[in-house]
């Protein structure tokens, strides 16, 4: 998919978005990808797939081909037909976010110290 169709949208609005950054579209592409390679190892076809989803048969083949456009719950409930719904949930898992917690760690104080009597503290 190229990222010049995504200029517009597809409801018929004029306004522009920005194009895809490049990693973005691949890792879509790839997901579709993913997510067909898994239905054909389960031999489910793409109605039965559409049908477990409560999806249409296009949308199911536009999430195959990696159309930016799909909406994500159609991607959970592909990701629950399989069987692997918690791979998103632990997606960007904030206990595990490295970066983030390494960016909080920086903020904190370099000592705590104690309140004197009589400055509010109980």
């Amino acid at each position: 998919m190229k990222t010049e169709k995504n200029a517009k949208h597809s409801d018929g609005n004029d306004k522009v978005t920005s194009p895809l950054p490049l990693p973005v579209e691949r890792a879509i592409i790839k997901l579709g990808h993913d997510i067909s390679l898994a239905r054909r190892r389960r031999r489910i076809s793409q109605a039965s797939l559409a049908e477990r989803m409560g999806a249409s048969l296009s949308t199911v083949r536009r999430m195959e081909k990696g159309d930016v456009r799909v909406p994500i719950h159609f991607i959970a409930r592909a990701l629950h037909v399989f069987g692997e719904i918690q791979s998103l949930a632990e997606l960007l898992d904030t206990a595990r976010d490295d970066i983030g917690l390494t960016l909080m760690d920086q903020q904190l104080p370099k000592r705590v110290r104690n309140k004197t009597p009589g400055t509010g503290a109980l």
